[in-house]
């Protein structure tokens, strides 16, 4: 040890000199500041060494004594930690990976593990397990619970299948355990209390024995406390709590509850089946009753307790003002109504559904449901004669009105009128032809829609949960069901974006499980937005249905025709007068066949030959073929789309005609022309011959637009244009229906003329856009289903369609036909234009024409300086080859500059030079 520090000494000795050289140089620039600074600079190093000497010797620590070991408990510590970093690192590694799994096969885990602790628990309370697991289970789960312990295994069982389940129900787990936790100790608390309330000094196995250490942990401190008394009614509080929270039920829910929960253990009926399936076994019956006899009508006196007929005259006549009712069904009343009551009742009902357009109550559907069509008529219909000569009928004032009496309802009601009241707007017809409308038993009658159905109760569900998901504050507040589809009426919270919904449109037709979903935003005039949804159960609309409701409100205008019924469920009309042009456009197959046939049988069911005439035309020459002979056409129909252009052309003239007779005696409507003549107002001109008749309203329809742009585009689209700008006023209408909405067949000329649409389903976005300028004619769904937007809406109205059949349309056709020979005009389908005086010898130019015919046939471009070219002829030589073919019908007339139109396509080429060569 002397030797290690004598080492240290001489180490320390050595290492002063140099510090001592360094300390003197320092100083040594000192002295040149000041004389004064020498002394202390002398004396510093002498009285710092002993100091510097002492830190030095406590500085350095003493050397440790060699290990009698010799390093061999140095080399077990390192073998030891060594270990254990590895052990760590692998259970580190293995804590990294759990954490890295999904947490799906985390709740799986958690779910088999205590299924296992299940197992494991009811082996040892269950039976008796040996060995050390069965002692453990039976200190620490007998311990705890006491002699609840053999419902234990059941609790583990309960939770693991539910982890398994619904693991993605993750936030329900900390209300699951509170709600455990409280069930657990209140109910062992009551044992406790119920066995005795052992202490402890009454041993380990009395506890057991009672509610175990959860218990006793419970009930002591309330027992000591307060008493039973007390303890038991707190516990039991205690004990509802948990059940609520791990139900997730309120208080205030607590009744319905514990309803559905009889329903399903089939201790009480189901309110909602009842009540929906009554009205469902009221529908059917009522369907089947209202549908007509097959293979004939039936015969029988009508019943004399109610009569509909009469009822929609007598009670329908008041009350139109009243707003339309909510399509939700009514309540069922639980008092036996008398006479009275169901007589008020029913004319009450019957206004709403005859004004508004609303499927009948069930008290309106009882009443008539004993009457059938074949009950009120015959056989064979006896159709109502109208006068041939009859003054215009004077408007009653309202408050003139006959009124409903409560006590007339209920007597029985008179025999059906044998005559329809008088036509306000009936028409003189030519001669004595007494002429008769048809009867609207001829259309057959449905039966009463469906305001509620199961599915629209299911789609409410999907909408909510769908807003829940996404976390959007918007509620389902009803929904109106219409034939077709369903719109439910979604109502937003404070501060919610409307975007907020129709970013979920997708989502929401996943959701209902229909691609079809269309979202209106806002409902026009409600403070809502709309999801209209298709039924998976579609009604029926009849055409019978929507006249009988036209007969009714006592509307006699010839041009109003049935159109459909709307999603609120009223029936859909439309006058074509005010309307006073439409486009009819859809994709085939989507109904629009089946809405010009309803349109034309509207005609003839509510207008006479006097009233309304009409000019089809038919390319397809299939669809109109029904209508050939009713007495209502001015020429037959037209499947020519060269002899529809000069119809068209016709009808321009005829316009031409009557703005002259306007423009001649001061009138500005063919409406009041037709008034002051019926009233003998107009006073002819001295010496004049003539005689006037009322002008009839003039209803053009083209079935098929494209076929007739593609032979004459300039010719149709110039009538189409003129017709459209100034017809209103002289009572002449389009109606323009086409399968192919494009831009070059639905021009934008005709398109701003034509101010009301109608659109069916579409095939592309594009094509709804052609037809009413917005989306939405792509995400019908066919049969009927459409968009209409007369002149003056917004925004369109969907509805269904209106069908009628094909027996139907034959019946009313037929009885036009019995009524009234058809009268046609000579002049509609003759060439607008006086051709020209053109020598038609052709003389030695024979050979050369019918070159000229082949060349302009076969590239369909008439052009006289091609013929100039190709023949090698003069201009003299070739304009009178054109002319030639002009008066052959080959080529259209001379349109200045441009290429004459050439008329005959190229396979009709060898009948054309046939005729050329006059070979038979």
């Amino acid at each position: 040890m002397s030797a290690v520090v004598s080492t240290g000494n001489l180490t320390l000795m050595a290492s002063r000199p140099s510090a001592a050289k360094k300390q003197p140089a320092k100083k040594a620039a000192a002295p040149a500041k000041g004389p004064a600074r020498k002394a202390p600079a002398k004396k510093a190093p002498a009285k710092k060494a002993p100091a510097r000497k002492a830190a030095a010797k406590k500085a350095v620590p003493p050397r440790p004594a060699p290990s009698p070991t010799g390093g061999v408990l140095r080399l077990i510590r390192a073998v030891w930690l060594g270990v254990a970093h590895a052990v760590g690192a692998v259970f580190r590694g293995i804590g990294q990976g759990a954490k890295n799994l999904d947490p799906a096969h985390r709740k799986d885990g958690v779910a088999l593990l205590l299924l296992g602790l299940g197992l494991i628990v009811a082996a040892g309370t269950w039976s008796n397990l040996r060995g050390p697991v069965g002692d453990l289970v039976e200190i620490i789960v007998t311990g705890a619970f006491g002699r609840l312990d053999l419902l234990v295994p059941i609790l583990l069982a309960v939770i693991a299948v539910r982890f398994i389940r619904h693991p993605e129900q993750p936030e329900a787990n900390g209300r699951i355990v509170i709600g455990l936790s409280a069930l657990v100790i209140g109910v062992l608390g009551q044992v406790h209390i119920a066995c005795g309330s052992p202490a402890r000094s009454a041993g380990m196995q009395a506890i057991r024995d009672a509610g175990g250490l959860i218990g006793w942990g419970a009930a002591t401190p309330l027992t000591y406390t307060m008493g039973d008394v007390l303890a038991v009614p707190l516990l039991v509080l205690l004990t509802v709590f948990g059940l609520l929270v791990v139900t997730a039920t309120p208080v205030n829910a607590i009744p319905r509850r514990l309803r559905e929960l009889g329903v399903r253990l089939g201790i009480l009926p189901d309110p909602a089946e009842d009540e929906f399936g009554e009205d469902d076994e009221r529908y059917d019956e009522q369907w089947r009753e209202a549908l007509p006899a097959r293979g004939g009508r039936r015969r029988g006196p009508a019943p004399e307790s109610y009569d509909p007929d009469g009822a929609e005259q007598e009670a329908l006549s008041q009350r139109r003002g009243r707003p339309r009712r909510s399509a939700v069904p009514q309540p069922a009343m639980d008092r036996r109504m008398d006479a009275v009551d169901i007589a008020a009742a029913a004319a009450a009902d019957l206004d709403g559904v005859v004004m508004h357009g609303l499927p009948p109550s069930p008290l309106v559907a009882d009443l008539t449901q004993g009457v059938s069509v074949g009950d009120r008529v015959e056989t064979t219909p006896v159709p109502t004669p109208v006068p041939a000569a009859r003054p215009k009928q004077e408007a009653r004032p309202k408050q003139e009105k006959l009124k409903v009496e409560v006590a007339d309802l209920t007597k029985p009601a008179p025999e059906a009128p044998s005559e329809l009241p008088p036509r306000a707007e009936q028409l003189q017809l030519s001669g004595d032809v007494t002429y008769a409308l048809p009867s609207l038993d001829l259309l057959e009658r449905g039966g009463p829609g469906k305001a509620r159905s199961a599915a629209n109760d299911a789609i409410v569900a999907s909408l909510t949960t769908v807003f829940t998901e996404f976390k959007v504050d918007a509620a389902v507040t009803g929904f109106t069901r219409g034939p077709t589809v369903t719109r439910y009426e979604v109502e937003l919270g404070p501060a919610v974006k409307v975007e907020r919904i129709t970013a979920l449109a997708k989502n929401i037709a996943y959701a209902v499980a229909s691609p079809d979903v269309r979202i209106i935003s806002p409902i026009p005039g409600k403070s809502a937005v709309g999801i209209e949804i298709p039924n998976t159960d579609r009604e029926m609309v009849n055409l019978g249905d929507v006249l009988r409701l036209a007969a009714a409100a006592e509307d006699d205008h010839p041009m109003l025709v049935a159109l459909g019924k709307d999603v609120e469920g009223g029936y859909v009309m439309a006058n074509l007068a005010k309307m006073p042009h439409v486009l009819v456009a859809g994709a085939t197959g989507s109904g629009k066949s089946s809405c010009i046939n309803c349109l034309i049988t509207s005609i003839m069911v509510r207008a006479t030959p006097e009233d309304v005439r009409m000019v089809l035309v038919d390319p397809k020459r299939v669809e109109l073929t029904a209508y050939e002979g009713i007495p209502h056409l001015i020429t037959p129909i037209i499947t020519n789309p060269k002899r529809a252009a000069e119809a068209l052309q016709w009808v321009v003239r005829e316009m031409d005609l009557r703005y002259d007779d306007l423009a001649a005696y001061g009138f500005r409507h063919i409406d009041d022309f037709n008034e002051a003549i019926r009233n003998g107002k107009v006073k002819l001109p001295e010496g004049s011959e003539r005689e006037l008749q009322p002008y009839p309203y003039l209803l053009v329809i083209v079935d098929e637009l494209a076929d007739l742009m593609m032979v004459a585009p300039r010719d149709v689209e110039d009538a189409i244009v003129r017709i459209t700008q100034l017809a209103r006023a002289a009572g002449i209408h389009l109606v323009l229906a086409t399968q192919r909405p494009s831009v070059d067949v639905v021009t934008g000329l005709i398109k701003a003329n034509v101010p009301s649409r109608l659109a069916f389903a579409t095939s592309s976005l594009a094509d709804s856009r052609v037809i009413l300028d917005q989306p939405g004619a792509e995400k019908l769904i066919g049969k009927g289903d459409g968009l209409f937007l007369p002149m003056g809406a917004n925004k369109p109205t969907r509805m269904q369609g209106a069908f009628v059949t094909e027996e139907e349309v034959a019946a009313i056709v037929q009885h036009c036909k019995d009524q009234m020979a058809p009268v046609f005009r000579d002049d509609v389908v003759v060439g607008t234009k006086q051709k020209k005086e053109i020598d038609e010898e052709i003389g030695d130019d024979l050979d050369l024409l019918c070159q000229a015919a082949e060349l302009v046939v076969s590239t369909q471009f008439g052009s006289t300086s091609m013929l100039q070219r190709k023949l090698r002829v003069g201009f003299a030589k070739a304009g009178r080859l054109m002319d030639l073919m002009e008066s052959r019908g080959i080529v259209g007339p001379s349109e200045g500059s441009k290429a004459r139109d050439v008329l005959v396509k190229a396979d009709e080429l060898d009948g054309v030079l046939a005729v050329i060569r006059g070979e038979a």
